[in-house]
């Protein structure tokens, strides 16, 4: 199968779903669910010129009670956003957990409701070791070079979905067996989604609106990518996940 074939299934199982889905989407996104969830960071630049500039207008009172009262203003939204950002990182192992059942179901053609993003709280330690492992892997990865860093990136991208398909496993076992799973599949789920490129650059002039509609299309065609990879589909007399709210 192709990117396009993943992206036809994901549009087929999408028809009639929309709305919650964009939901779904929009909420796991910001718990830091999805595999398109981020912290950005912020570049300072300071060169040696900027750093002068810096210096002689400290050197001005007037400057720095501007600067104090701007510290002043600023400082409880620093205080805020670490703190969310803390919340995200913790919770969004599990959160990610939660949102691999919902997108699953819609392409297996199952009920996908809201309330799936937020059904494995009771594998809240799971979820945790799984995110902390990946960020851990990756980081130390990318410390080689940016390529290892992208290259575990990918490796490592099915886990959520195996962890949540087999109850008893570990986090540790999910990156392993993804990791094996995605040997030779990699570039294949690069072009995937590179192949979504052209609606991320129409998205640009929606001012980020469009968003909306795109990432819950390429998540769930992922997760189509995920049962051809995996080998499985949703049979009747499957395993059913557990959900408890």
């Amino acid at each position: 199968m192709y990117a396009a074939d993943f992206r036809k299934i994901a549009r087929d199982s999408l028809r009639g779903r929309w709305a919650t889905a964009v939901l779904a989407t929009l909420v796991a996104g910001f718990l830091g669910g999805t595999s398109s969830s981020g912290v950005g960071s912020l570049d300072l630049n300071l060169d040696e010129s900027t750093l002068k500039q810096w210096e002689s207008a400290l050197g001005s009172e007037v400057m720095m009670e501007y600067l104090i009262k701007i510290l002043q203003i600023l400082i409880p939204f620093v205080a805020i956003a670490s703190i969310l950002a803390i919340v995200v990182f913790v919770i969004g192992g599990v959160i990610s957990l939660g949102y691999s059942l919902f997108v699953l179901n819609v392409v297996d053609g199952k009920e996908a409701r809201f309330n799936h993003v937020f059904s494995q709280f009771h594998r809240f330690g799971d979820g945790f070791c799984l995110r902390l492992l990946t960020g851990l892997f990756v980081a130390l990865w990318s410390m080689l070079f940016v390529i290892p860093g992208i290259i575990a990136m990918y490796s490592y991208a099915m886990a959520p979905f195996i962890m949540l398909e087999n109850p008893n496993c570990g986090a540790r076992q999910a990156l392993a067996e993804s990791k094996e799973m995605m040997r030779g599949n990699r570039w294949r789920l690069f072009c995937l989604e590179i192949s979504f490129l052209g609606w991320s650059i129409l998205n640009l002039f929606t001012l980020g609106i469009g968003s909306l509609w795109l990432n819950p299309y390429v998540e769930v065609s992922r997760a189509a990518f995920y049962r051809e990879v995996s080998g499985t589909s949703y049979v009747q007399d499957a395993p059913q996940v557990t959900l408890e709210y």
